[in-house]
């Protein structure tokens, strides 16, 4: 159903849904995860073999901004499944903010068409 077409008990109980997942959310973190492949400098080392170079990796790194400031770091093999939980938390936490944002937004407007 869009927003649009939702009466305001129905606006107001979704706003409530919304507030009570984004209370079971947990622990988040912005940003995304990528793959890393590095060459070293030792001298007869696998990745610099010349007919089958082999990379070092993966190597899992985590970029992120927040307040404006940019952040990477690298995650161990351990916390990968945690990392991508937070990262999953914090998109979810995006979606359902916006959501709130959006439903408020229709809320006001019919309360406002009500009152003229």
């Amino acid at each position: 159903m869009m927003i649009s077409d939702m009466t305001t008990a129905q606006i107001e109980h979704r706003i409530a849904q919304v507030k009570q997942q984004l209370t079971r959310l947990g622990a988040m973190h912005p940003g995304s995860l990528s793959e890393q492949y590095n060459v070293c400098g030792k001298p007869g080392c696998r990745c610099k073999d010349l007919k089958n170079p082999q990379k070092h990796g993966p190597y899992h790194q985590l970029s992120f901004t927040w307040r404006g400031q940019g952040g990477t770091r690298f995650v161990r093999a351990e916390r990968l499944a945690e990392m991508r939980q937070k990262l999953a938390n914090y998109k979810r936490f995006r979606e359902l903010s916006e959501e709130w944002v959006d439903l408020t937004l229709e809320l006001e407007q019919v309360e406002r068409e009500r009152s003229r």
